[in-house]
């Protein structure tokens, strides 16, 4: 056996080690990737166009599942209030217990006196539909609004069915953190940075870049390796006919 063919074979070797290890490595982080986004996310669909533009009625989106005390302002969530329906309901949180809420000054909501810039809010639509009178959220509730004031049946609307339409911080079950589907609107939601300056500041983002880099990863691995065995036998031909050549030549 030539020297060459002993360097070509242990190339080859070598080759399918690593292409072993690619895809060892590459089915961890898929699926790896996947359990670990089961555990932290579920996936809800928004019956309602009540958070348009932000989110659409029909939209598919991933909220990660979290405890009512660490839910913060601007924190889009899921929750489920058996005074407003039966069904869980995603709306925009803007006060938390203690806040002084109300709309509208100069077109915008306050909260604590402050004027809060909403970016997510629908163009050319203002805070409220019909304004917000002054309200203060009781310790340990929160105050909800869709980002489409003038359709939605949120905290503004259940003023007066006690608590100032307020919800117990118990009753959310997760924090929206970007919309699955449909394609267009892939992606992860906007900060609420019109509330970052506040005390507690906004929530920071979920795992869910992480994970879905692990599920890129991991296929583009899989993929890689199991690919090498075919690429390296179609290229050991092509140098096997070149070194025939060479000797005949």
């Amino acid at each position: 056996m030539s020297r060459t063919q002993r360097r070509d074979e242990g190339r080859g070797r070598l080759g399918s080690v690593l292409s072993g290890v690619a895809v060892a490595l590459g089915c961890v982080l898929f699926l790896g990737g996947f359990a670990w986004g089961a555990v932290q996310y579920q996936p809800y669909t928004v019956p309602t166009g009540s958070m348009t533009p932000t989110i659409g009625a029909g939209d598919r989106v991933l909220a990660q599942r979290i405890d009512g005390d660490d839910v913060r302002r601007g924190d889009v969530v899921v929750f489920k209030q058996s005074t407003w329906g039966d069904l869980p309901m995603v709306k925009r949180v803007v006060g938390i217990g203690g806040d002084h809420i109300a709309c509208c000054k100069d077109g915008k909501l306050t909260v604590n006196g402050k004027e809060v810039a909403e970016p997510y809010l629908p163009a050319g639509k203002g805070a409220a539909a019909t304004g917000i009178p002054a309200t203060t959220v009781p310790k340990g509730r929160l105050f909800l609004l869709g980002d489409e004031r003038s359709g939605s049946l949120d905290s503004s609307v259940h003023l007066g069915d006690g608590e100032h339409g307020s919800v117990p911080r118990d009753a959310v079950q997760a924090r929206v953190d970007a919309v699955a589907w449909p394609m267009d609107k892939f992606g992860m939601l906007a900060e609420p940075t019109g509330f970052a300056d506040m005390p507690g500041g906004i929530s920071e983002p979920g795992p869910l870049r992480l994970m879905v880099i692990a599920v890129v990863a991991g296929m583009v691995l899989v993929l890689g390796g199991a690919a090498y065995g075919p690429v390296a036998k179609r290229l050991g031909r092509g140098r096997g006919r070149a070194r025939e050549v060479a000797r005949v030549g």
